[in-house]
């Protein structure tokens, strides 16, 4: 059984690279909902073609069309040792919905792991590296409204998976080696859990 995780980090936060490293110490595979659109569109599939339409027209794409992508990355990657799953789910009908295209495959969310952040730190950061560098990417007014956007989102699928007792909060303002350890440990538990319940599981088929 594969390790799935989902991984909430605010921009600036260092997300994309634990991912990173998540990937290259364990094999996990990341699913980036912005990588699997352009993915999808550059395959020239049926769904890639639906996908560009929508992209072309400036519509945003259905939570049906990213679940679909989704379930193709968990089909045609059935041996891998888990999912990272990034940028997605966003709402908790996209929870629910991906909750239900896992449990099709007899796979679920395993583990939920928070990078928790001093959002005024975080401001700083950022409008100091914007002074530094000048880099558009980084204008605090929009870094501001792209932060908001995500407080507002995650704010509703705490609880969600919070009920679910998969929810792990880390300290997303340490540095990244120390952030490393701390989601290492979050999942080495995990680990630790399915084998117990593995164990356990033989031992009540052969009665030991």
């Amino acid at each position: 059984m594969g390790l799935n995780l989902v991984l909430f980090g605010p921009p600036a936060a260092g997300k994309g690279t634990q991912a990173k490293r998540l990937v290259a110490e364990r094999g996990l595979i990341q699913l980036s909902t912005g990588d699997m659109l352009r993915a999808a569109r550059a395959a020239g599939t049926e769904l890639g073609k639906k996908v560009a339409g929508i992209m072309d027209r400036g519509d945003l794409v259905t939570d049906e069309i990213v679940v679909a992508l989704i379930e193709e990355q968990l089909d045609s990657n059935k041996g891998a040792a888990g999912f990272i799953f990034d940028g997605f789910p966003r709402t908790v009908a996209q929870a629910e919905a991906l909750d239900a295209a896992l449990a099709k495959r007899d796979m679920k969310v395993d583990s939920v792991i928070r990078l928790k952040v001093d959002e005024e730190a975080l401001v700083a950061r950022i409008i100091k590296r914007f002074e530094e560098e000048g880099r558009k990417d980084d204008n605090p007014d929009a870094f501001k409204v792209r932060l908001g956007n995500y407080q507002k989102q995650t704010a509703r699928l705490l609880p969600y998976y919070s009920a679910q007792g998969k929810l792990t909060e880390v300290d997303g303002m340490a540095n990244e080696e120390t952030v490393a350890v701390s989601i290492r440990k979050v999942l080495d538990r995990q680990n630790g859990a399915k084998d117990v319940m593995k164990k356990g599981f033989w031992a009540r088929l052969f009665g030991k």
